[in-house]
């Protein structure tokens, strides 16, 4: 009723979801005290109910002013300047049910009240208060929670996004650990994809770190990712160079032939000789595939001596004592030395070439040089699960699965930031692809999806989700988008470039993490993925505080701006700014000394510079009396 404290006015237009409201004559614009608790009537992202007999229609302020007077109005409306529009998102019942969507809509005169706290209450408050978990609290009224529905945010995918220095990364921090409560959930099970080594520091207490080329402790572990795990696609495109057609159709019947001998030496359950494929993760020996596969390409044969005029040996290369200066050695990625082709000379003296080759002697030098490299001994010398000739490994997929997703520890970090570029994309899409099908597959069990959904969260989306990318991780990330809800896989997306992010998973992601967004092709990515007609209320983004979102979706009962909770300040991500200038002297990293352009300068050290960047690590030993002793 007008007499009402929360009155604002009538509906006077109403075009499909998006209504408009003259505020009365009477209402005071600015701040309203109801209850002894202060609103601001008429800001851009707030709360309007209109009632409807035993209904309650909620919608949210997208534009205020003489911008949201209907056109047919602009002219002679007396109250030109005292219209709000507004974007109907969900109604709910007298008895305290709230629902998204519309079933019916309001008429002209109906009445529009400001949202107070109490009904903020019924609408964010839980139904069943396990499937909410707290994450922050609403920008608008700080005593309430703001509350996310783990449900649809694990298995309806989501993205967070914001630019650089808004504080993404510690909500996530914060996000992560509200989701890896011990207490309420202690069976979470998150994979973490961080390619620049961020969140270890973060989440100390709840994760299990796997590195390349970290030492084995209680802390981290290596990272191993076994190449037989990959399909052949996959192989060859991290290690084969420009192989295709008749090349890659040679190569994937040697590969075959491998499993098939893998498996009559040690029988894998699943899987038999016969119905093992050249995409099976059976083990084989890639060391035994490249040599013999460098001997076909490379032998040469001389008359055996004392043989028949057909019999042939290997053309070494001889020493001084008729002795074969290099054969070969498989594991150690040595090749045998052969002669050159010669075609004078005595018969027995003459030298040919002892088999057809298939032209793959420039991939076999890049395959022989990644073999070799220990940037890539994650890869092609996987510890454990490293084949020998025979096809025999210590440990098999089970065991790494179980490292990833099947710890004691909430929480898993795979931190990639120690892999080659060159391969990243690669390697990205052949691990989703391994988890995926472990629980597409093993649905029906207790280790599956559906029993025990997994969240992924792929930190720096946009480096290898990006619109003219079509490779591995992209289609990984596709078929997990749009079928992995069904299997218990979800995605959690974080980007700072939105709108370098392929839209169509963009739009599968169900629920919306916005946070501040200055670049307006960013912005317009976000409104064109939301669900909900709420343009007015992205219009906020450029000016949302640090560590503030605008969250919308199927995880929220309605849009809602809020200030997401931060880990404690000793346990955010290493992203943040370097310090310029600083405020007194700091304990940086277990050594004394202070930061900034203002401090005096530590003594210079650049040995341990060096060192640092040949490891390849940015971790020392702080227990060392100098840093020169690292």
């Amino acid at each position: 009723m007008p007499s009402s404290p929360t009155y604002l006015g009538t509906v006077q237009d109403v075009q499909g979801a998006t209504i408009g409201i003259a505020l009365d004559k009477d209402t005071v614009s600015g701040l309203a005290f109801i209850d002894g608790h202060g609103y601001r009537i008429g800001q851009i992202g707030s709360f309007v109910r209109i009632s409807i007999g035993f209904t309650d229609l909620f919608g949210i302020v997208s534009q205020v002013g003489a911008g949201a007077v209907p056109e047919t109005l602009a002219k002679v409306e007396p109250y030109g300047y005292r219209w709000l529009k507004v974007q109907l998102v969900g109604e709910g019942q007298r008895s305290g049910e709230f629902k998204r969507g519309i079933s019916q809509y309001p008429t002209i005169g109906d009445e529009a009240h400001l949202v107070t706290e109490k009904d903020l209450r019924t609408i964010y408050g839980p139904g069943n208060p396990d499937d909410f978990v707290p994450i922050g609290h609403l920008a608008s009224a700080e005593a309430i929670p703001s509350l996310i529905n783990i449900n649809a945010l694990v298995t309806r995918h989501s993205a967070i996004v914001g630019a650089t220095g808004t504080g993404k990364s510690t909500s996530v921090a914060g996000l992560l650990s509200s989701l890896a409560d011990a207490a309420r959930y202690p069976s979470a099970r998150i994979l973490i994809l961080d390619i620049h080594g961020e969140y270890a520091k973060a989440l100390p207490d709840c994760s299990v770190v796997y590195r390349v080329g970290a030492n084995d402790s209680a802390k981290e572990h290596p990272l191993h990712i076994p190449f037989w795990a990959l399909s052949f696609d996959e192989l060859i495109s991290v290690g084969f160079e420009g192989l295709d057609g008749q090349k890659a159709a040679t190569v994937s019947d040697y590969i075959l032939q491998l499993k098939r001998d893998s498996l009559a030496n040690r029988p894998r359950d699943g899987v038999t000789p016969n119905t093992v494929t050249v995409d099976s993760p059976v083990p084989f020996c890639i060391h035994k595939m490249w040599f013999e596969l460098h001997r076909r390409e490379h032998l040469t044969v001389v008359p055996k001596p004392g043989g028949g005029a057909d019999e042939r040996e290997p053309a070494y290369v001889l020493d001084d004592n008729n002795i074969p200066l290099q054969i070969g050695d498989a594991m150690s990625v040595t090749p045998p030395l052969f002669r050159t082709v010669k075609t004078t000379g005595k018969p027995e003296e003459r030298v040919q070439y002892g088999s057809e080759g298939i032209g793959i002697r420039q991939q076999l030098a890049g395959q022989a040089s990644k073999l070799r490299d220990p940037r890539f001994s994650f890869l092609f010398g996987p510890g454990d699960w490293l084949p020998d000739l025979d096809g025999k490994t210590t440990k098999d997929l089970d065991s790494l699965l179980e490292n990833w997703i099947g710890g004691n520890m909430p929480i898993t970090i795979l931190d990639l930031s120690g892999i080659p570029s060159s391969v990243l994309n690669d390697l990205i899409g052949a691990l989703l692809r391994i988890l995926y099908d472990a629980l597409f597959w093993a649905r029906k069990l207790p280790e599956g999806g559906r029993e025990r959904p997994l969240l992924v969260v792929l930190e720096e989306a946009h480096a290898y989700l990006g619109k003219e990318n079509s490779g591995t991780a992209a289609a990984a990330v596709r078929r997990i988008a749009k079928e992995g809800r069904k299997y218990g896989v979800g995605l959690m997306l974080v980007s700072q470039r939105p709108s370098e992010i392929d839209s169509t998973i963009l739009s599968q992601c169900g629920t919306l993490f916005a946070m501040r967004l200055a670049n307006e092709i960013d912005r317009s990515h976000i409104t064109s993925a939301a669900s909900d007609n709420l343009k007015g209320l992205f219009d906020m983004l450029p000016a949302l505080r640090t560590g503030e979102a605008i969250i919308v979706g199927e995880a929220v009962s309605l849009p809602i701006r809020t200030l997401i909770d931060p880990p404690a300040k000793n346990r955010k991500p290493d992203s943040e700014d370097p310090r310029v200038v600083v405020r007194g002297s700091l304990q940086r990293d277990g050594f004394d000394g202070a930061g900034g352009w203002n401090q005096k300068r530590d003594i210079p050290d650049y040995a341990a510079v060096v060192r640092l960047w040949r490891k390849q690590s940015p971790n020392y030993d702080h227990t060392k009396a100098s840093r020169k002793d690292e």
